[in-house]
């Protein structure tokens, strides 16, 4: 089985204690990018969990190369 991936488009509060730390604890998962509208969020999130890419833009990271699967997480659907 190849590497899952993954990017978050919406970490908050939610993914700090759940889906987040989550991806990097399953077998072939890890969390690789993040996205929030608030940059400086982003950017703190990413620092404070190791990922190693964030964005302030969805469409950078669902265009990332190095990210094959997206958890949406917005409260604004």
């Amino acid at each position: 089985m190849s590497k899952i991936k993954w990017g978050i488009i919406g970490c908050g509060d939610v993914t700090e204690v759940k889906s987040g730390p989550a991806f990097n604890k399953v077998k072939n998962s890890a969390l690789v990018a993040v996205m929030r509208r608030n940059g400086a969020k982003a950017e703190d999130y990413a620092r404070r969990h190791n990922v190693p890419m964030w964005y302030n833009d969805a469409q950078q990271l669902i265009e990332d190369p190095e990210v094959n699967a997206i958890y949406f997480r917005s409260k604004y659907l």
